[in-house]
């Protein structure tokens, strides 16, 4: 009897920023209903992130019906509408792709660029602006809001615990920002896994995901640490690269809830190929 299950659920309404957890949630076009809607970008319109901006980790959001709440060390919370008010439009980079991106307002620019201490704005992703996926992974019809690159990260619960085995100081499932946690199978599991279902939504997994500096961010301190990036160069490299959890596409709308049953409809050989010695 299969007794894999969705055990977490993750959405991170603005990139970079600390992510909410939640029991259930819509599946759209893009992905996670919201998430990554929002980005921040320099005055050059390259995005942000706790790569360059570590503090990014400690800001909070919120979602509510109608409102994003932003919330942060030592100021006043910032109240959006899910809706931005603003028609100006910013051309807005991600790597190396450009999109049209919907400016937010020059109140929370000012608030943010408070709170990190440089110059940054805030942008949306309209409806109207179709960001795609790479083609080598994707189909022409798969869309992704403002992630790296795909629309959801997996990564089963078990993997963690692995790597937690491993390290002297535990770390937490945040620091890798993950969309969806399978919980029942074997640790890294979803290396093999090609096509999953959840729900009466299914899933291609293409490709691993390689892993930049950020997981050695405490998201509750924004310090920067050298584990668990140490071990898992150890345990998880592959041609210089260092893989935790799995990249995935979804193939319709719906929605997820956390205790939800995960079937393993294909299996492939392990990506990356990485065995224990």
């Amino acid at each position: 009897m299969n007794t894999f299950i969705l055990s977490d659920i993750f959405i991170y309404p603005v990139k970079s920023l600390a992510g909410i957890r939640v029991s259930k949630w819509d599946v759209v076009e893009t992905g996670l209903k919201y998430d990554r809607q929002w980005m921040l970008i320099d005055e050059n319109g390259q995005f942000l992130s706790q790569r360059r901006l570590p503090k990014m980790a400690l800001i909070q959001t919120q979602l509510t019906d109608s409102e994003l709440i932003l919330s942060a060390p030592n100021v006043e919370n910032f109240v959006l509408p899910l809706e931005p008010q603003s028609d100006v439009i910013i051309k807005s980079t991600v790597w190396e792709d450009c999109c049209d991106a919907q400016h937010v307002s020059n109140e929370v620019d000012a608030w943010f660029s408070q709170v990190l201490d440089t110059f940054c704005q805030l942008v949306y992703l309209p409806i109207k602006t179709k960001r795609g996926v790479d083609l080598k992974y994707a189909t022409e019809n798969d869309r992704v809001a403002f992630s790296d690159g795909f629309p959801f990260l997996i990564v089963s619960e078990n993997a963690l615990n692995a790597l937690n085995a491993e390290l002297e100081n535990s770390v937490e499932m945040a620091r890798f920002r993950p969309n969806l946690v399978i919980s029942g199978c074997e640790a890294y599991a979803e290396d093999f896994w090609r096509e999953i279902k959840i729900g009466e939504i299914d899933f291609r997994l293409p490709k691993p995901c390689s892993r930049c500096s950020v997981p050695a961010i405490n998201p509750q301190t924004a310090e920067i640490t050298k584990e668990p990036l140490t071990t898992l160069s150890r345990l998880r490299k592959w041609q210089n690269k260092i893989y935790f959890g799995q990249n995935a596409l979804h193939n319709s709308v719906g929605n997820l809830e956390i205790g939800q049953g995960v079937d393993i409809k294909i299996s492939g050989e392990k990506q990356p190929p990485i065995f224990e010695s």
